[in-house]
C-alpha cells in the first residue's frame, strides 16, 4: 500500500472496450468505455485489469489496458 504522504504517486488507470478488429486498438464505441478505476501502483492495477479481463474473457474484441498516467503527468522524470 503506498503512503499518502509520498510524494512519489505512480498513478495507474484501468480501463477498457470492444474493439473495431484484433489487428488494431479502435474502439467501437468510445462513449461506452469500461473506466475501471485510478491506482496507487502498478500492482494494485493489472490485479484489477486481470480481474476485468476474465470476466470479459468470452468476448474476444474486449480488451482492457493499464495506463501509466504518471507517465503522462510527469513525462520527463525518472522512476526508481
Amino acid at each position: 500500500m503506498t503512503d499518502l504522504a509520498d510524494n512519489n504517486q505512480l498513478l495507474h488507470l484501468v480501463f477498457g472496450g470492444e474493439l473495431v478488429s484484433l489487428e488494431g486498438v479502435q474502439f467501437k464505441d468510445i462513449t461506452n468505455l469500461d473506466i475501471v478505476g485510478i491506482y496507487p501502483d502498478y500492482a494494485s492495477a493489472v490485479v484489477a485489469w486481470r480481474a476485468k479481463a476474465q470476466q470479459t474473457v468470452d468476448n474476444a474484441q474486449m480488451r482492457y489496458f493499464v495506463v501509466h498516467m504518471h507517465k503522462l503527468l510527469n513525462p520527463g522524470a525518472e522512476v526508481a
